[in-house]
Order: C-alpha cells, then structure tokens, then sequence
C-alpha cells in the first residue's frame, strides 16, 4: 500500500469513525445517564435515513431535508420516552431489552409499509460533489471531508453541552443521583425526556449525513446497532469521550481490516474488542 492509498484509508476510516460516533454517543448517553438499554437505537439510524431519501423528494435539497428530519425525529425520541420509556426507569434491563426490541419490529414494519423493500440512494449536493485532486488518478470526496467536519462539531458541541453548561450540570445530576436532584428541585423526567431526544436524533442525523454515502434499505440500523454497541463497550459504558475514542479505533479497524484482511474483516473489529477488553475490561475510559 503506498502512501497515498494509505492516508485515502486513513480518512475514510476517520469519518467512519465520526459516523459512529454520532451513533454511539447517543447510545451511551441514554444509558449512562438514563440506564436505559436502548435496543431501538439502530432503528432510529434507519428511520433517519428514509425520512432524509423520503424529504428529499419534496424538498429537492439535502441540507433542507436533514434539517426537517431532525426535528421529526427529536418529536418521535420525545414521544417514545413520555409514552414507553418513562415507565421504565426503575425496572430491571430485561423489560427495557424486551420493549426496545419491540419497537425494532415496530419500526421495521412501519418501514416496509411506506417504503417497501426496495433500496435507495440520496444525490450529494452538487457544491460538495467534487473532490480533492490527490494524484494524477485518484480523488478524494469533499463530502467525507464535510461530515468529518461536522462531526467534528457535534462532538465539540456535545462536550460543551455536557460539562461547561448549567443543563449539562442537571444531566450529571440526575445520572449521579436521581432522587437528590429532584430534591435540589431539578425537573428530571424532563431533562431525561430531552437527552433521549438528543440520542434519538443523533442516530438519525448520523443516517441522514451518511445516506448520500451508501444506499438507504431495510434493516440497515442492525449492523450500527451491533457496531455501536462495541465501540460503546471499549469506550467504557457512559463515557461520551469513550465512544469517541472508541469510535475512531473501530472506524479504523474496520476499514483496514476490510482493505488488507479482506476475507477476515469482519473478525478484525470483534479482535480488536477482545483485546482491549483484556486490557481494560471496564473499557478504556469506563469505571471498574
């Protein structure tokens, strides 16, 4: 592998990485500060993706399309944990296993009765659709350096929101203690309400992102799941700076792996999870 195919890899897995991260922290936030095991996570990268492929064709522009979806999606997050969610919180995780994976069917059937089988693809916009002459025969895509950079973002906003702001200190409340911050006369049904809103729409925002990139079709919010749920194991359950970290290890695992180990790419991320866990069983930034 020359130097050139080496640092195209590089970046691609890089922004996978930052595609996962998007999932995964979600993930990790609902469970980390709600206890909530969120089997459903996935089916919202999914339900993302269609709705930006089913907005696009009224709105004809990408960014528009996103824009709508993520509030669509932060309604369906708030509903889902008013209406099922919130009955949830003091029982244990196999009724949260069973109700998630409840509405996996749910929302696999409500995708089959609108969209059907079919699989899809969503346009990149034409200003994005160049790329970055590298050599004299191979480009790279302006898009993936785009969602590199608004991931980047993201996780910039996220740790902000999280440490540095008051509702970031109600969050860390009601994760520490429920009971003595609704005490100190915080609202904790509803920051809990927001922040599985916020984890709703970053998995779909990260199907949305990602639709232009590979084709949107059924099912497709079960390989993230799987692939998130390792990156949240080796980042350390809860830890938002875990999933990031684990995010890039998995995103470069994988695409490596599927370049130079391609008969065995779908072991080398379950390897490299095994091998961390080892080391650090409670994940790299997870507590004992």
């Amino acid at each position: 592998m020359d130097f050139t195919s080496f640092l195209i890899q590089t970046l691609n897995g890089i922004q996978y990485g930052f595609l996962l991260f998007l999932v995964a922290s979600g993930l990790t936030l609902i469970f980390g500060i709600m206890n909530i095991i969120n089997l459903a996570h996935g089916a919202f990268y999914m339900l993302g993706a269609y709705i930006c492929y089913w907005l696009f064709d009224f709105t004809g522009e990408l960014f528009s399309a996103i824009g709508i979806g993520i509030a669509i999606m932060i309604g369906v997050g708030y509903l889902i944990e008013r209406l099922a969610i919130s009955h949830l919180y003091k029982r244990d995780h196999l009724y949260q296993v069973l109700l998630t994976y409840g509405l996996i069917l749910i929302f696999n059937e409500l995708q089959k009765i609108f969209w059907g089988t079919d699989f899809y693809s969503v346009p990149v916009p034409d200003a994005l659709s160049v790329g970055i002459h590298l050599t004299e025969t191979q480009d790279y895509p302006i898009y993936r350096l785009f969602i590199s950079l608004v991931c980047m973002i993201i996780a910039a906003g996220l740790y902000l929101l999280i440490g540095k702001t008051r509702f970031g200190m109600m969050i860390r409340a009601g994760a520490s203690n429920r009971e003595m911050a609704q005490t100190l006369g915080i609202d904790i049904g509803r920051v809990f309400a927001i922040v599985f809103s916020l984890g709703t729409a970053l998995a779909a925002f990260s199907g949305m992102i990602g639709s232009p990139l590979s084709s949107v079709f059924p099912g497709m919010g079960d390989e993230i799941l799987i692939i998130s749920f390792v990156v949240v194991v080796i980042g350390g359950l809860g830890s938002v700076k875990g999933a990031f970290v684990g995010a890039m290890i998995i995103g470069l695992a994988d695409t490596f792996g599927t370049v130079l180990l391609p008969n065995f790419a779908s072991v080398v991320v379950y390897a490299v999870m095994a091998l961390i866990l080892l080391w650090r069983p409670q994940g790299l930034f997870g507590k004992a």
